[in-house]
């Protein structure tokens, strides 16, 4: 029998019975409704942040074609492997989210092992994300900075890679005091974040053209593929492919939803629903605010050329630009990447919030070194430890910065490719192993579940080896794309830690209740 829990009516919730059926006691407050749960998905897509931080990407590799088709595809695909980790969410509604699902399709001999491969490559992704978040702020703001002061060409300041990662190391500790808040706290500026997004999207993506002396025409948005990259390569189907990347870093991060689990009501029906509504609000957004900035893209070398006011910042220059043509000064845009910066604030502070989940679940089975530190939950039911150890690997991640901007390149890769391989690894056990012993919960796809668990397998398969490919040529160490590198040397330390020590004592999820039922 379930034993009731003193926690009000936490026992009668579904979530909850779940989690006391999959074996582990109701430690963290179970507080979020399924808007809440949303907006922490929603934050950390947050299409402001990605397509901000790598419109480059894509103008540079394709222009218009790769940014308003690539992130439909994007989009489509993403969808694809949001439901079905949906479906194995709403079976498996706990904290540990990908991990714990791995250990249960897997079945019993294979679960160790799956389960840590999941594990680590979801935990190093998710601080990776924060990473490249936070850092990404950092350098915004820096262009601020250089923007109000007069810009590039008025000799406005330039802070260096020193003051950069500074200001990235400041932001972390605001992210990390926020996160010490309880849950309620949380829940609030969670959804304040969702709205912030959601708000600051619509005002952008209708205010920038609006405000345009020079506007970019319908066939110029719908029809122009850009081939002048400057990294000789000129294959359409490559430099299609290399664009993608902006779409599909943007769509990440939605497995916080199934993070968040624990502390969401009826975490069985809404854990789910987080998911698929933060990865189809984002996509029909996102393309919103893509086709708004695009329509007041009429240079494309410039806007990408350091030497403009912005120093290369290609968005930024837009938004700039775009007001100091019309009134002769560019506060206006200076203003709206004030939107901008808020908006990725908020996605990091989402992230840690994820992280600290992840880091606390994984801890409570004992994969992590001092795994009885980072379990700990404080007298508001929050995993502080969890929190500031998140802060603190996000900060120690962007010191690489330093050395060579190629090295921090090839850790923030692991934010794409390394979580999608997380995202992956649950649904490929779910459609092979456990094809025929899966029981679905509330949610799921029935028949279509296999199929549409094979799409999104092959989509990740498809993806990794993609961005993999040079992104210049010729190939140099300056220009050589070290994801396989990243990811590979991920793959490696992983694999070879669980051969030399964690199959010796690695068991899987531990339950920590012992009347299950």
């Amino acid at each position: 029998m379930v034993s009731h829990v003193q926690n009000g009516d936490s026992s009668l919730d579904t979530g909850h019975t779940r989690l006391h059926e999959l074996g582990y006691k109701q430690e963290l407050k179970r507080d979020l409704s399924v808007v809440s749960n949303f907006a922490f998905s929603f934050s950390i897509i947050s299409v402001l942040t990605g397509i901000t931080t790598l419109y480059n990407t894509g103008l540079n590799y394709g222009g218009p074609v790769v940014l308003v088709y690539g992130w439909l595809i994007a989009g489509v695909f993403t969808m694809i492997v949001g439901l079905s980790m949906a479906e194995i969410c709403s079976s498996y509604p706990t904290s540990g989210g990908l991990y714990y699902w791995s250990a249960k399709l897997a079945g019993p001999s294979w679960a160790p092992f799956a389960s840590w491969l999941t594990g680590w490559f979801n935990i190093v992704g998710q601080w990776a994300v924060t990473t490249s978040v936070d850092f990404s702020l950092a350098q915004l703001i820096q262009v601020i900075i250089l923007l109000s002061t007069g810009g590039k060409n008025g000799g406005g300041y330039q802070a260096s890679k020193y003051v950069v990662i500074g200001i990235h190391g400041g932001i972390l500790l605001l992210h990390a005091i926020i996160n010490s808040l309880p849950i309620t706290w949380l829940s609030l500026f969670g959804q304040l974040a969702a709205l912030w997004n959601l708000i600051g999207v619509f005002v952008l993506m209708i205010l920038i053209p609006t405000v345009a002396k020079e506007k970019a025409s319908a066939k110029f948005v719908f029809t122009f593929f850009n081939t002048d990259n400057g990294d000789g390569i000129n294959s359409k189907v490559y430099i299609f492919v290399l664009g993608l990347l902006m779409s599909q870093y943007t769509l990440t991060g939605y497995d916080a939803s199934a993070h968040m689990t624990e502390e969401t009501k009826s975490a069985d029906k809404n854990g789910p629903k987080g998911i698929i509504s933060a990865i189809g609000i984002s996509v029909i957004v996102g393309w919103g605010y893509l086709l708004g900035v695009t329509f007041a893209v009429t240079n494309i070398p410039y806007l990408l050329s350091e030497n403009n006011d912005a120093g290369g910042y290609a968005i930024a220059e837009v938004f700039y630009l775009a007001f100091k043509n019309r009134y002769g000064n560019g506060i206006g845009g200076i203003i709206c990447l004030g939107v901008v910066a808020v908006a990725i604030f908020f996605c990091g502070m989402s992230s840690i919030t994820s992280n600290s989940r992840m880091a606390y679940a994984f801890s409570r089975d004992g994969a992590m070194p001092l795994s009885s530190v980072w379990h700990k939950v404080n007298k508001h039911e929050v995993p502080l430890n969890a929190v500031w150890l998140s802060a603190i690997i996000a900060f120690c991640m962007a010191l690489t910065s330093l050395g060579s901007i190629v090295a921090f390149q090839a850790m923030v890769s692991i934010a794409t490719i390394g979580l999608y391989i997380a995202y992956a690894l649950p649904i490929f056990f779910r459609v092979t192993l456990a094809r025929k012993s899966f029981t679905p919960g509330p949610f799921n796809l029935g028949r279509y579940g296999v199929l549409v668990g094979w799409i999104a397998v092959l989509w990740v398969a498809t993806i990794s080896v993609l961005f993999s490919l040079p992104v210049s040529y010729p190939i140099t160490d300056q220009t050589l794309n070290y994801t396989p590198v990243a990811v590979g040397g991920l793959l490696i330390l992983t694999v070879a830690s669980w051969i030399f020590s964690a199959r010796h004592w690695f068991k899987g999820p531990i339950t920590n209740i012992d009347d299950v039922l």
